[in-house]
């Protein structure tokens, strides 16, 4: 019997090559690493504290639960701000995907999901690799004796995976149309939703947008209904519920936790408008999850 399956070969479009750092770090408030520059990606995440960041075109403070991607070449410095000091993730690796670029100069907030994949990330460099863990100035990656069967490429996987997953958080990149089809208006309300996504675990208002932007509110309001249906409000709360929807779905935080995490004013408030968004109340909804 002939084969007449047709072969569909997997498009790739992120591509760890190596990796250069996987480090847990957690220093005092005095503490500050020296400045430095790599020719790899370097990923920084903010377990806890807060994390001053300067780099050479700019110097911001990192909060617990962002991060930042410095890019090849570019010098930056980290100091712990907090009384108690911070601690945070490093991941550093060699990726010549052009969907690296969404990265640069940019931070943002982490959902709790894709956090689980840097403790993933970090439980098996633990073993794989032989050194310890919160060393500043250990260099190289040295495989333990006793390495963990396809330890190397489960970093691999994972790390490519959780890039994915940002970027599809980012950029909605499924729903994306080629940008020689998009009009003025279209690039714009496409920048409005991915500053809305990389906010989406912080208050953002829609005068903050329109500052940012360098428009009138009234010009990207209108913009904006006009593409979606739905004023830029209403947008970014039905994001919020829906993602509240799927943290309530973890079982991991409380009501009152989630309402923080996506910045509502309080838990009463947070339960209002779930209730009006959904129809029902979240203890409703974790009870009888929507399948």
């Amino acid at each position: 019997m002939s084969d007449e399956y047709i072969k569909h070969q997997i498009s790739n479009i992120i591509n760890i090559h190596k990796i250069a750092i996987v480090n847990f770090f957690e220093f005092k408030e005095q503490f500050s690493m020296k400045g430095e520059k790599h020719s790899f990606w370097e990923f920084v995440y903010v377990d806890r504290g807060v994390l001053s960041v300067n780099t050479e075109n700019d110097s911001f403070d990192l909060k617990e639960g962002e991060c930042v991607f410095h890019k090849p070449g570019e010098y930056h410095l980290h100091k712990p701000l907090s009384p108690t000091g911070a601690s945070y993730y490093v991941i550093g690796f060699i990726c010549n995907s052009p969907h690296m670029q969404t990265f640069r100069d940019k931070h943002f907030r982490l959902s709790p999901k894709l956090r689980g994949f840097i403790v993933s990330i970090l439980e098996e460099a633990s073993r794989v690799f032989d050194f310890p863990f919160n060393t500043p100035d250990n260099q190289r990656l040295k495989v333990s004796e006793n390495a963990m069967l396809g330890g190397q490429q489960m970093i691999r996987t994972y790390l490519e995976q959780f890039i994915i997953l940002i970027l599809r958080q980012t950029h909605n990149v499924k729903n994306t149309p080629s940008p020689m089809s998009e009009t003025k208006e279209e690039k714009l309300v496409s920048a409005i939703k991915n500053k809305i996504f990389l906010h989406l675990y912080s208050r953002i208002s829609v005068e903050e947008i329109c500052r940012e932007m360098n428009y009138s509110r009234a010009y990207l309001s209108k913009a904006f209904l006009k593409e979606c249906g739905c004023t830029m409000n209403e947008y970014i709360t039905k994001l919020k519920i829906e993602e509240a929807k799927s943290l309530i779905l973890l079982k991991t935080y409380n009501f009152s936790q989630i309402s923080d995490m996506l910045g509502f004013s309080n838990p009463l408030y947070f339960s209002r408008v779930f209730k009006r968004i959904t129809g029902v109340s979240p203890s409703e909804f974790k009870n009888t999850p929507e399948k």
